[in-house]
């Protein structure tokens, strides 16, 4: 019996370590969370689930899960090809069996995975921008959106890491770390998550700083300088922007094949759609086609040639993209999502991360389906797991003590 739980807890740790490698590939990462969920079952998880369900963010999940399977029975039963993007909001599941196999003699391991896979990706990704000279990660099949966001959190976690710590040589690194990652998201051209992140890293800063106003004037100051300085010496931002203005005259004049002409007509169309059905949408997995059959129509036919730019999978904002799906009764839910992974973090005397992780979740949802990235929310998940289990490990310490 020793021996089979011995060999058991070294499997948990081995999956535990390469999970946070393989939330990088599309075909692992299934794989591997099915394979979570399993040993999850076997390490008496269902028997201990009533405890861990008290987690407000493990019951959000749960929820909106729920209203998700919901909207189904109005919704998509046919799973028609092409139209499965909804099936990703349901990779939140697996925060459960994670942090529930997750104790102090196992969070090493996850830790470790973690780094692992953040770091091999972040190399591929500085020698596909400085050496290859594309964006994103193509042979991992990450968009310059996702590794932009990858970036981003990177930003925020250095940045949280280094309010925290209390020793100058780490914290210096620390800063050295967000400044360079920083550096990398201006030369990525996700407009969305460079903005979700200065603002999220803005935020945590006045949270961690707001009662000490000299450091706080010093450090805005630094950044404010910093950022500049990188802006000014930065072609590629100049391109983002020029190009930003160009697509608003473009949209003037009733021109919408562009990236931000694409957004508003399909926000448009998005928001059209909800106020037909605005309390229970139109049905999970329906949204895709909907906007197919209505953009012929629409406003006499002003966005019909909108799939001829681009094929449509989504509506480019988390919150239309819920509420096209299940109406007021998603937003709730994903709204109800978002407040308890919040509430969580700061039940374990980490407010500051949390909200900053949250403020970044909301404002790249604005822009983007971010939720729908599976890839940087799953990273999230992880880190949020990791950061529960050290609190925990931190507060048996202090108990035995």
């Amino acid at each position: 019996m020793k021996d089979a739980q011995v060999w058991h807890n070294t499997l948990v740790k081995f999956v535990l370590f390469f999970f946070g490698i393989a939330l990088w590939s599309k075909s692992l990462s299934l794989n591997v969370g099915i394979l979570v969920t399993l040993l999850w079952i076997l390490d008496s998880g269902l028997r201990r689930f009533g405890q861990v369900i008290k987690e407000p963010f493990v019951l959000a999940i749960l929820i909106f899960s729920a209203v998700l399977a919901l909207g189904l029975l109005w919704g998509d039963f046919f799973f028609e090809s092409g139209r499965l993007n909804w099936r990703k909001y349901f990779s939140f599941l697996v925060f459960v069996p994670f942090l529930s196999l997750l104790n102090k003699d196992r969070l090493p391991w996850a830790i470790s995975g973690l780094l692992a896979g953040y770091f091999s990706v972040l190399l591929i990704g500085i020698y596909q921008w400085a050496i290859v000279g594309v964006q994103g990660i193509p042979p991992l099949d990450m968009s310059y959106l996702l590794f932009s966001s990858m970036l981003g959190i990177g930003v925020i976690l250095s940045l949280y890491l280094a309010s925290v710590s209390t020793g100058i040589k780490i914290k210096s690194t620390l800063w050295l770390l967000a400044t360079f990652l920083f550096f990398m998201q201006l030369h990525q051209n996700g407009r969305g998550p460079l903005l979700a992140t200065l603002l999220a890293s803005i935020f945590l800063v006045y949270l961690h700083y707001k009662t000490q106003r000299k450091a706080l004037l010093s450090i805005v100051a630094s950044v404010t300088i910093m950022v500049v300085f990188f802006a000014y010496n930065n072609g590629n931002l100049h391109e983002r922007l020029i190009q930003a203005q160009s697509d608003i005259e473009l949209s003037k004049r009733g021109k919408y094949d562009s990236s931000l002409g694409y957004r508003l007509a399909i926000w448009d169309v998005g928001l059209h759609g909800i106020a037909q059905k605005p309390l229970f949408g139109h049905g999970t997995g329906i949204p895709k086609s909907y906007f197919e059959k209505t953009v012929v129509t629409y406003k006499d036919g002003r966005y019909k040639d909108l799939p001829k730019f681009t094929e449509t999978s989504h509506y480019h904002n988390d919150w239309i993209e819920i509420g096209m799906h299940i109406g007021a009764l998603g937003i709730l839910a994903f709204s109800f999502l978002l407040w308890s992974w919040y509430k969580t973090l700061k039940s374990y005397q980490l407010p500051i991360l949390g909200a900053a992780l949250v403020c970044f979740i909301f404002i790249s949802g604005l822009v983007d389906a971010f939720v729908l990235f599976t890839k940087i929310p799953t990273l999230l998940l992880v880190i949020t797991a990791v950061a529960i289990g050290l609190q925990k490990a931190n507060r048996g310490n202090v108990m035995n003590q």
